[in-house]
């Protein structure tokens, strides 16, 4: 018997399951057309059910977008969005008149706590070569202490997130994008003040690995030992965690206080880890939403009703920051500005 792996669950559909700490988590890869000079897709819509359009049809959908891919604005509370871009850009415009431009390896960390209405849009700024997409995006809880907290979010750009690479004694090579959670001496920046992520005994780590066919890494025991929750999403490829197999699309939950080995099959595999202590609190969900009880999810509707949290400065629900020349960039509730101008968009 296995004793590192406790549990294998076959990927079926989006979202994937999670554990406390984690609400969500979903993967987005879309093979995007070339753009059609309005940030949207150089292709025919007809017969894409618009507004909620997620069956993936050519490979790409325009989720709930009507013109640009993406997501509109929408509310959030009690929560914290994570979002980390593999491939692509995305647009993110909110209630507070905070602004970004991200792609190429940035993760953006969202503090949603009291109440925020975001956008996340997906414009296809190549017109003359296709657009791919990747990102991941993980729901991240927060304490009772912290539901109501003021929002925030932060960049953690690409430039300044650890990539580390290792080699295998054959010479194969494994990638270890750190966006949370240190792995050795290597330190992400830091998520926002509020997160749950920000306490060092919760124990959060985010990773992203990419194995070449046959390598072998291991992942090192979680500090937090066995009160922390380990999960391995192998997404693409063959893997080998311990002493058992399994092929994408598969979730791994793992001992978190033991060493984890993995080695791949020979495509190669791409895994996720997410890693935490849980919270440990009851969890009322309800859409975009999430408290600790009944009471306090219709409190944030009727908050949502009278105040829109903020109400929405853009004149259109899915906002574009302008053409590829704007470049990578977050401009902050308080005015600051990151300007990411000598840095590619995608």
């Amino acid at each position: 018997m296995d004793e590192l792996v406790l549990e294998t669950v076959p990927l079926t559909g989006s979202p994937w399951p999670t554990i406390d700490p984690f609400l969500f988590c979903v993967h987005h890869d879309d093979t995007y057309p070339s753009g059609n000079g309005r940030f949207g897709p150089d292709a025919s819509l007809t017969g894409r059910e618009l507004g909620a359009d997620f069956a993936g049809v050519d490979g790409w959908r325009m989720y709930h977008g009507t013109e640009v891919p993406g997501f509109p604005q929408h509310p959030h509370r009690g929560f914290e969005t994570v979002t980390y871009v593999r491939r692509g850009v995305i647009d993110h415009s909110d209630s507070l008149g905070a602004a970004a431009r991200f792609g190429a390896g940035d993760t953006q960390w969202l503090t949603a706590g009291r109440g925020i209405v975001h956008s996340e849009m997906f414009p296809l700024l190549a017109d003359d070569e296709p657009n791919p997409l990747e990102l991941f995006q993980i729901w991240v809880n927060l304490p009772a202490a912290s539901k109501l907290t003021d929002p925030h979010f932060s960049m953690l750009w690409a430039r300044d997130v650890p990539v580390v690479t290792a080699r295998d004694a054959a010479g194969h090579a494994v990638t270890v994008t750190v966006v949370a959670g240190a792995l050795g001496n290597h330190v992400p920046p830091s998520p926002p003040p509020d997160s749950w992520a920000s306490r060092a005994d919760a124990d959060v780590a985010i990773w992203h690995l990419d194995l070449e066919g046959g390598a072998s890494w291991v992942a090192p025991a979680a500090r937090g030992g066995d009160s922390s929750v380990r999960v391995l999403y192998v997404y693409e490829g063959e893997a080998t965690i311990g002493d058992t197999t399994v092929a994408a699309p598969t979730a791994v939950v793992v001992r978190a206080g033991a060493d984890a080995p993995i080695t791949a099959g020979s495509e190669g595999a791409r895994v996720l880890l997410l890693q935490g202590r849980p919270i440990g609190e009851p969890v009322a969900q309800y859409g975009p939403f999430v408290m600790n009880d009944q009471d306090e999810i219709a409190r944030a509707f009727a908050d949502y009703r009278e105040t829109a949290f903020g109400g929405w400065p853009w004149a259109q629900d899915d906002p574009v920051h302008g053409a590829a020349t704007r470049g990578r960039f977050a401009r902050h509730a308080d005015g600051s500005e990151d300007s990411l101008v000598d840095e590619p968009v995608s």
